[in-house]
């Protein structure tokens, strides 16, 4: 998949990369009751460290339990701009399916990310099956932003 150049800095101009979700956020949540399972605390743990600082399995986790959308989708839009099939834990193409099945509600908030996305999946490319429906989706969702 090719990329438009320049437009990656725009995209994410406005994230400060050395704060935290909770520090960009402003809302502090309280640890992890006994017996939370690991995904919480996990997704608990990465609300503390610098959003610049998150990997592609950390972006996955917290893009995929609706965590800090504003911030992550424009960071994971412009790590799949470098690597469309980048992947976390999963499988190859992970991060792509966890950032394409957000809602509109979440692109609306983020419309350069959306439109970056956008152009990313214009390019031709060799998707699998099932990352070419949500693709498919996730362009028919966005038409409009």
């Amino acid at each position: 998949m090719g990329s438009r150049g320049g437009t990656n800095e725009q995209v994410t101009e406005s994230v400060n990369r050395s704060r935290s979700l909770e520090e960009l956020e402003d809302v502090h949540w309280p640890p992890p009751p006994a017996g939370a399972t690991r995904l919480m605390a996990e997704a608990q743990a990465l609300r503390h460290k610098p959003v610049g600082a998150l990997g592609p399995e950390d972006l996955r986790l917290l893009i995929t339990q609706d965590v800090g959308l504003p911030y992550l989708l424009p960071l994971a839009v412009e790590l799949l701009r470098t690597d469309p099939m980048a992947e976390g834990d999963l499988y190859e193409g992970d991060l792509l399916s966890a950032v394409m099945t957000r809602g509109r509600t979440a692109w609306g908030e983020v419309p350069k990310a959306a439109r970056e996305l956008r152009a990313i999946l214009s390019s031709p490319a060799d998707l699998p099956p099932g990352l070419r429906q949500e693709a498919d989706s996730f362009l028919a969702v966005t038409a409009r932003l």
